[in-house]
């Protein structure tokens, strides 16, 4: 029986391309930098992001913690939002890794807002920590994107303040995508970006770290005291290539599949959607006792959807590469059959 896979973006399959690519790639020691197949990609990402240097790593938590690394002292105070990825799905890094202070702020469903961000930048106090980085995200966690607009405004007020700012791009060609524009119009309003290659780009391994040069030389040491300095990782670089270049462009798809898979939830009894998927994520509730909606993704997976469990009552499916737009109808009628 076929697998549809709803839990993540993260678990796709890398492409027949992607596959091709890896069989006949040069390889070097990346550690010497003589992987040519890595120097490829590292130039290539650079040029996309409108940076002037970027670096192949291991995931975007490695690449999220090498920017505060790199940007930050002992002691020093981080901005981030109370619901992002960094401080929430990274055990803790910042503060073993950095010994940097994150300073959380609750932003309405997610959304940065720039005075509340100015607001909690330290005044040069001795008794108060530097207000060293401001983090953002794009996409949020949630699913919304953060415009480009927005973005320029909270980096403008950032420049003022000379602090700068890493945007947690992890599906940043989803945010760029959903606003119809190149993501260089999002990049310009940072200082330092991550995004994955492994999620919606396909790619079995890795995400991008691009910014100022000197940055990411900093970086490229603290990757090796992580661990993360690869040898012959150009088998890895060559389908990362694959994903940067060619793979943003087909992401609208995604978006189309996932306003489709909430316009057929909508339609069910009991089902609310939490809002309009503005890129491949759809969040919504089941009006179910919490026993029923515990046992829904058993009984979703012996009709061969993996959906990941409701937390706090919302469920959350995404669509990827592999999922059709015929997977989406079978999934919720799957859903539908199971409610009934």
């Amino acid at each position: 029986m076929k697998i549809i896979d709803l839990r993540s973006d993260t678990v796709t399959q890398q492409t027949q391309a992607m596959r091709d690519a890896m069989l006949v790639a040069e390889v070097g020691d990346d550690v010497y930098r003589d992987d040519p197949t890595v120097n490829e990609l590292e130039k290539l990402a650079a040029k996309i992001l409108g940076k002037e240097a970027a670096l192949f790593v291991t995931s975007g938590t490695m690449g999220n913690q090498l920017a505060l690394m790199a940007q930050t002292r002992r002691g020093d105070e981080v901005i981030v939002s109370a619901n992002c990825h960094i401080f929430e799905h990274e055990v803790g890094g910042a503060a073993v890794l950095s010994g940097a202070n994150l300073r959380m702020l609750y932003f309405e469903d997610g959304m940065p807002d720039v005075q509340s961000i100015e607001a909690a930048i330290r005044p040069d106090d001795i008794h108060e920590p530097q207000t060293a980085l401001i983090c953002l995200e794009n996409a949020l966690a949630n699913g919304r994107v953060v415009s480009a607009a927005l973005m320029a405004e909270i980096y403008q007020m950032a420049k003022k303040h000379k602090i700068p700012v890493h945007i947690d791009g992890a599906r940043l060609f989803n945010a760029a995508a959903a606003q119809g524009v190149d993501v260089k119009e999002l990049t310009k309003s940072c200082d330092t970006v991550m995004c994955c290659l492994s999620k919606g780009l396909c790619a079995p391994v890795g995400s991008m770290l691009a910014g100022p040069r000197d940055v990411i030389e900093r970086a490229r040491k603290y990757r090796k005291m992580l661990g993360g300095g690869m040898r012959q990782a150009g088998f890895l670089a060559a389908a990362g290539i694959i994903a940067i270049r060619d793979m943003p462009a087909r992401l609208h798809i995604d978006h189309e599949n996932a306003a489709h898979l909430a316009d057929r939830l909508a339609g069910l009894d009991g089902v609310t959607l939490d809002r309009r998927p503005e890129i491949n994520m759809v969040f919504f509730h089941i009006d179910r006792p919490q026993k029923e909606l515990d046992a829904i993704p058993a009984k979703m997976l012996k009709k061969g959807f993996k959906i990941s469990p409701a937390e706090n009552g919302r469920f959350r499916w995404l669509t990827n590469n592999d999922v059709t737009r015929q997977d989406v109808d079978s999934a919720v009628d799957a859903l539908a059959s199971i409610l009934k």
